[in-house]
């Protein structure tokens, strides 16, 4: 019997060291590569150390999307995880369509609830940090977001977060949900061997479409208009002129 089931919730998103154009009101991802969402790295890794920590661990990555969403998945296998899971027909956009998703896709695949769900704290495209929280909610588990610091201890997961000005540390009864901060561990890097005994394991497909309507409708989206002002002096004393009488500074 496994000691422990550890669902890591994932989300492919595009490489933010790509700069995004706007299109007809809406940012135009299409041709940005994608890659796996930063906070969900540490995500995982965190669920392989508990699982090379306690042993009797299994560890299976569930992303919602269409086929494109393999490479994350498989990025999952090649870290160490046990198994992949892609959840189809959900709505990608809403947090509460992708939580509902999540939700009726670990319901299905463990007949119950794990004994941990993982996510990153958020996705780095829309930075809203609600899913975890909604799919908390949705499968009546205990949460406690923007986790630096766990512990696995005699049934007991100890978990600590950092707050303005302090940490403060919980004590955790499974069923529960944890959100990843940055902080909590480094992602290890997947070596060869690993990336290509990953694209040959199975992914399992998940039929995630729910009938919950849609909490968010994207109504529009419009870029900062930057404006540089520049202006070129001669000397030192022109500087301190214009800090003393136009900007009262001095």
């Amino acid at each position: 019997m496994t000691l422990m089931n550890i669902a890591v919730c994932i989300n492919q998103v595009p490489d933010t060291a790509s700069g995004i154009e706007v299109v007809d009101s809406a940012p135009d991802i299409g041709y940005l590569n994608k890659v796996l969402n930063p906070y969900d790295e540490y995500a995982i890794e965190e669920a392989i150390r508990l699982k090379e920590l306690h042993g009797d661990v299994m560890v299976t990555a569930f992303s919602v999307g269409d086929k494109k969403h393999y490479d994350v998945l498989r990025k999952a296998l090649s870290m160490g995880a046990d198994r992949a899971c892609l959840i189809e027909g959900g709505c990608h956009d809403d947090s509460r369509s992708v939580a509902a998703s999540l939700g009726k896709a670990i319901r299905l695949q463990y007949e119950g609830l794990p004994d941990l769900v993982v996510c990153g704290r958020e996705s780095s495209d829309c930075n809203r940090a609600q899913v975890p929280l909604m799919l908390a909610e949705m499968l009546g588990a205990a949460a406690v977001t923007a986790v630096t610091k766990l512990l696995y201890e005699d049934g007991v997961l100890r978990v600590w977060r950092e707050i303005e000005g302090g940490i403060e540390e919980y004590a955790l009864y499974p069923p529960a949900v944890i959100s990843a901060e940055k902080g909590l561990n480094i992602p290890r890097k997947t070596n060869i061997k690993a990336v290509m005994k990953a694209r040959k394991e199975p992914v399992l497909h998940i039929d995630g479409t729910v009938e919950a309507s849609q909490g968010v409708l994207y109504r529009d989206f419009s870029a900062i208009r930057r404006q540089k002002n520049c202006r070129f002096l001669e000397t030192a004393e022109d500087l301190v002129r214009i800090l003393h009488e136009e900007r009262r500074i001095l």
